[in-house]
């Protein structure tokens, strides 16, 4: 079996100064890698966290709207560690959602979901590639939803845009394997991380809800994702692409 370390390699991880995607950053630091933090902000606080362990941790704003900030964001990982070996688009509107009926969400809210959700993972893989494709050597996990394979009332835009990801995760795989590049996703279901707790009126209706679909009949917590994460990032997964990684305790089959 290939080690799961990350000894040498060198990670980006957006919306990583809290939530899911701050255990993703503390996971692959605790597994040896060198982590930049992008995050629109936090960051700073998250690297002060992470770096009391002895972990090689960066940190920088980012927005991933802007072609402009993914682009600095990436000069960043590459100006402080040489290469990136790992990026971890998990940067999305998701803990601060309201529940609403299709016919009241604006265009507005809608192309927001999607400007942040999926073009913000679209120009992060755009940014890293030509480094990915030089180096042939990469791995790209996009964070997903199970919503996308099921459907989901009041939370349409949500869903459009986490569909928006997986079917750009399945068209970039073909696109960068020809490098030795591999793009997968990986599908939480509903996670109970702290601003997911902070939203109480989203939590209160959705939880009881998610709970009845799954086949492990708990909560889901940060640590229940963040292995398979950690997997797909790894080389026991180096062949493995385009695929669609469900964690979320057999919510959804497919």
């Amino acid at each position: 079996m290939t080690d799961m370390g990350f000894g040498g390699k060198v990670a980006i991880v957006t919306g990583g100064a809290r939530g899911l995607g701050f255990a993703i950053a503390e996971a692959l630091a605790a597994a040896g890698a060198k982590v930049l933090v992008g995050d629109v902000s936090g960051a700073e606080d998250a690297v002060h966290q992470l770096s009391s362990t002895g972990s090689d941790v960066k940190g920088c704003f980012a927005d991933v709207t802007s072609e402009d900030s993914v682009r600095a964001m990436v000069e960043a990982a590459q100006a402080s560690f040489g290469r990136v070996d790992i990026l971890v688009n998990n940067a999305a509107i998701a803990a601060d959602m309201a529940m609403t009926r299709f016919e009241d969400i604006s265009p507005k809210a809608f192309l927001r979901m999607m400007e942040v959700n999926a073009l913000g993972t679209f120009l992060c893989c755009q940014a890293v590639s030509p480094i990915m494709r030089a180096q042939r050597y990469g791995r790209i996990i996009n964070m997903a939803s199970g919503t996308a394979f099921r459907g989901m009332p009041f939370v349409s835009h949500y869903v459009a845009s986490k569909g928006a990801v997986m079917t750009l995760t399945r068209s970039l795989a073909h696109e960068l394997g020809e490098d030795e590049i591999t793009v997968n996703a990986v599908s939480p279901g509903y996670t109970i991380t702290g601003p997911n707790m902070a939203n109480e009126s989203y939590m209160q209706k959705v939880r009881p809800e998610v709970l009845k679909l799954r086949a492990i009949k708990r909560d889901a917590y940060a640590d229940d994702v963040v292995g398979a994460v950690l997997f797909l990032a790894s080389d026991g997964a180096k062949f493995v692409t385009g695929q669609i990684l469900a964690a979320d305790g057999g919510a959804v089959y497919h």
